[in-house]
């Protein structure tokens, strides 16, 4: 089988729109209105897979996951060789042997790591202009929020592991939504932000 939605090039470039979330959630309840229950229920297992393989950011992974399979559908219209879930765990796979391979690059022998610091200064300086860049545009694009979305974003992504997940149960509760609810206005509400950075990183 073809390796799916693990494409370089422009991949990275894509974002989310709102139209095909809407798209992806309606494939993912393959038609049937679950109110984003699907789209939960899926992510929650593929966070539970990536941190059963000891993974150190099984959120950002899932999240890469379910990000790659929405471009796949954007792109090809329709995915019908396989059923969502197992379509997603198959992405997951991919996503994780990627995920391996790039942990292997920072160990690697003795006799390679001079070449690999001939140009480690210069990369180091991009690579910190570009995260200062992106950090700056994030803020600004917080910014540029409704002070109701800027205040839930910032507080679901609040914390780690046990403690994130705390933060979200009291931030649903204080808005009087279940935590699916919660997850699915917190998606939509990323995906306006990374359009946002996307052009002001441009």
């Amino acid at each position: 089988m073809d390796e799916p939605a693990i494409k370089t090039g422009k991949k990275r470039e894509w974002v989310l729109t709102q139209d095909g979330f809407s798209r992806f959630l309606s494939w993912l309840e393959n038609g049937r209105n679950s109110d984003g229950r699907a789209y939960v229920e899926i992510r929650e297992k593929l966070v539970t897979y990536f941190d059963r393989k000891n993974c150190l950011s099984p959120d950002d992974l899932a999240d890469e996951t379910l990000n790659r399979v929405a471009r796949r559908l954007e792109e090809e219209g329709s995915i019908t060789t396989e059923t969502p879930a197992k379509y997603c765990y198959t992405v997951a796979r991919f996503v994780f042997l990627e995920h391996l391979r790039s942990s292997e690059t920072k160990n690697v022998p003795i006799d390679e790591s001079h070449a690999l610091r001939v140009n480690d200064s210069y990369y180091r300086q991009e690579e910190r202009a570009t995260k200062e860049k992106t950090l700056d545009c994030l803020e600004k694009c917080c910014n540029e929020l409704e002070p109701s979305n800027r205040n839930i974003i910032i507080r679901y992504y609040y914390g780690t592991e046990r403690a994130k997940i705390d933060n979200r149960r009291v931030l649903a509760d204080s808005l009087g939504i279940t935590m699916n609810a919660l997850s699915i206005r917190a998606c939509r509400i990323r995906g306006q932000l990374e359009i946002c950075v996307k052009k002001c990183v441009a």
